[in-house]
């Protein structure tokens, strides 16, 4: 570019000059039209960019709208497991009273009538 002027202003005449930058050529005019398109892109994509950036800040208003509720439930769960570790504990305490429940028995089962010998622990069925 910087030569295309320079050749127009050795050649002389100011006249020549204006005529060059009144009449672009076919590059020059092509190249703006790309530029203004890019221009236009850009001003797109920053509009959808705030879009996106709004609804980012609805959809952590509605998040923040529900942290007390949040805060609640996880009372009720610390709550309902410790209740539950209670309640485990206690079974575990009156399991330990009878020794011999987590050893097996052996026990008869009469199919059709032949005799099956299996060994299962108690309290469970076959």
């Amino acid at each position: 570019m910087a030569t295309h002027s320079r050749s127009t202003s050795v050649m002389g005449g100011s006249a020549g000059a204006g005529t060059q930058r009144a009449a672009k050529s076919h590059f020059e005019q092509q190249r703006e039209a790309l530029i203004a398109e890019i221009a236009m892109s850009f001003e797109h994509v920053l509009a959808n960019i705030n879009k996106l950036n709004r609804s980012l800040e609805a959809v952590v208003a509605v998040g923040n709208e529900f942290s007390s509720v949040e805060a609640l439930w996880s009372q009720f769960e610390n709550v309902m497991a410790k209740d539950e570790e209670d309640e485990e504990d206690k079974a575990a305490d009156a399991e330990g009273e009878g020794e011999d429940e987590g050893v097996p028995e052996e026990r008869e089962h009469v199919q059709g009538g032949v005799g099956q010998r299996s060994t299962t622990p108690k309290g469970e069925p076959r």
